[in-house]
């Protein structure tokens, strides 16, 4: 694939197992941006675009790519978020973060499994999978291969990961239409 993006895009990818809180950092930052950030969801494009099962050389993998490139590519910052296992994402991500020509910064919010479970419990969809799900898709630290992921822990607050990750990323608070 041809390099994407500009000097002046930013990359970021949040990585983490379910219920880490990838789903609440990315909005944040959005929010704190402001417009001309794209967030390109896992689940949002493999779940409910194409309806198909997580695995390996799914369609999903192939549009998560070409979404964030589109993005990149027409001037925006994107940050992809998931769980995006390594043994099923992890070529796409190390394609995609190596071509991009701006700053790209990846992130692997890491959650015991305790965690995720009682976090999961305060989710609205918190009845359409339990335990027994989790656990089947819980990853211990499922860092990249030779990746240069930032490990987020849970002591990390909400508010901190997204101060933390816009500096890293040098992503300044956009001013809003009343400021202009």
């Amino acid at each position: 694939m041809p390099l994407t993006g500009s000097k002046a895009t930013r990359l970021i990818v949040l990585r983490g197992n379910s219920a880490s809180g990838k789903s609440s950092v990315a909005p944040g930052i959005r929010g704190r941006y402001g417009r001309g950030l794209a967030i390109v969801g896992q689940d949002n494009l493999r779940r409910d675009v194409l309806r198909e099962h997580d695995k390996p050389g799914a369609a999903n993998i192939g549009l998560i790519e070409l979404t964030a490139r589109y993005a990149l590519d027409h001037g925006y910052h994107v940050i992809v978020e998931g769980i995006l296992f390594s043994s099923h994402y992890g070529d796409m991500l190390t394609t995609l973060t190596s071509d991009h020509r701006g700053t790209t910064r990846l992130y692997y919010l890491h959650v015991p499994f305790e965690e995720t479970l009682r976090r999961h419990a305060t989710k609205p969809q918190a009845t359409d999978y339990g335990e027994a799900e989790m656990s089947a898709w819980y990853r211990e630290l499922d860092l990249l291969p030779g990746s240069t992921e930032r490990i987020i822990t849970q002591d990390a607050t909400l508010d901190d990961t997204i101060a933390a990750i816009m500096s890293d990323a040098e992503l300044a608070p956009q001013l809003t239409e009343i400021q202009r």
